[in-house]
C-alpha cells in the first residue's frame, strides 16, 4: 500500500489524524477502511452500522419507519445501540437504514457519538470513519478525505458476488434495484446529502 502522508501536525496540537472515507453503498469503502486501519493501526468506525442497528432496533420494536415523529421520539430514549447484531449487513436492513437516516433527530442523536470517536479513538493513534457524510458533516475539518464511488452496476455486481460467495441467495436485479433506491435516498434527503467535499480525493475503483 502506498503511504498516505498522515501528519498529526495538520490536525492541530494534541489531535489524532482522522481519515474520512465516504461513498455510496457497495463502493468498497469497508475494504479500503479495514486495510488502512490495519496498516496504520488506527481505530475504525463503520458509521453505517450505527444507522443499521438503530433502524433494526426500531423495526424490532414494531415502529413504522415512515413515521418520522415516532422514530424521532424513540431514538431520543435509546440508551444502547448494538452494532454486533448478525443481520445488520443484509440488504433489507441497509434499505431500512437509508430510510430512517434522513430524519434530523436521528442524525443529531448519532452525531456526537461519531465526533467523539473521531476526536478520542480508543487506541489513541488515529481514527478512520466510513460513511456517507464524514468529510462534509461529521469531520469537515480533517484534511484527509476520500470519496470512493463506482457505477450502480459495478457495485451491484460486487455485492452479488459477495453474497454468492457467502452462500446467501439473492438476484443481481434485486440487488441493483436496491442499490439504486438507496442512492436516490442518500442523494435526495433534506439533510446530510451524500456528495464529495470540495477537496476530497474522489476514487472510482473497477
Amino acid at each position: 500500500m502506498s503511504d498516505l502522508p498522515l501528519d498529526a501536525r495538520k490536525m492541530g496540537k494534541g489531535r489524532c489524524p482522522i481519515v474520512a472515507i465516504d461513498g455510496p453503498a457497495a463502493s468498497g469503502k469497508g475494504t479500503l477502511c479495514r486495510a488502512l486501519a490495519a496498516y496504520y493501526g488506527f481505530d475504525l468506525l463503520d458509521t453505517g452500522l450505527l444507522y443499521r442497528a438503530t433502524a433494526a432496533h426500531c423495526a424490532d420494536a414494531g415502529l413504522d419507519l415512515e413515521d418520522e415523529e415516532t422514530i424521532s421520539r424513540y431514538v431520543q430514549n435509546l440508551q444502547h445501540i448494538d452494532t454486533e447484531q448478525a443481520n445488520l449487513r443484509t440488504e433489507s436492513v441497509g434499505s431500512m437504514a437509508s430510510k430512517v437516516s434522513r430524519y434530523p433527530a436521528l442524525r443529531t442523536r448519532l452525531l456526537d457519538y461519531q465526533r467523539d470517536f473521531a476526536a478520542h479513538p480508543p487506541a489513541g493513534k488515529g481514527a478512520i470513519l466510513d460513511g456517507r457524510d464524514i468529510g462534509t458533516v461529521i469531520c469537515p475539518d480533517t484534511p484527509y478525505k476520500i470519496f470512493l464511488t463506482a457505477t450502480a452496476e459495478i457495485r451491484a455486481e460486487r455485492r452479488f458476488s459477495e453474497m454468492k460467495n457467502a452462500g446467501k441467495t439473492s438476484s443481481y436485479d434485486s440487488i441493483l434495484a436496491d442499490v439504486q433506491k438507496r442512492d436516490a435516498q442518500d442523494q435526495n434527503r433534506e439533510i446530510a446529502l451524500m456528495f464529495a467535499a470540495s477537496f476530497e480525493e474522489a476514487l472510482a475503483p473497477t
